[in-house]
């Protein structure tokens, strides 16, 4: 798990995300711990490498089922509620 401590690093590492490096756990402090995951838009594509890999089946199931529970937010909306005062 990766510790972020600020918003430019967790930018970074996003933008080094892709199809083999698609999944990112990070903490930051004051906010909690956090799981990121790339998606590709071809839904098929998603499927498939799911059925390949049942860890990655089951965190998206997780995911999805955060997601329908209210849990989840945005990237942008993650961004929006990180401060300066966050990293101190």
């Amino acid at each position: 798990m990766g510790f972020i401590e600020t918003s430019e690093e967790l930018m970074k590492h996003i933008a080094k995300m892709d199809r083999d490096n698609s999944v990112f756990q990070f903490s930051i402090p004051g906010k909690g711990k956090f799981t990121l995951v790339l998606q590709e838009e071809a839904e098929e594509s998603i499927k498939s490498e799911a059925e390949k890999n049942p860890q990655l089946k089951q965190m998206i199931r997780e995911s999805q089922n955060e997601y329908e529970e209210g849990k989840g937010m945005s990237t942008k909306d993650l961004l929006k509620s990180i401060s300066i005062e966050d990293f101190e």
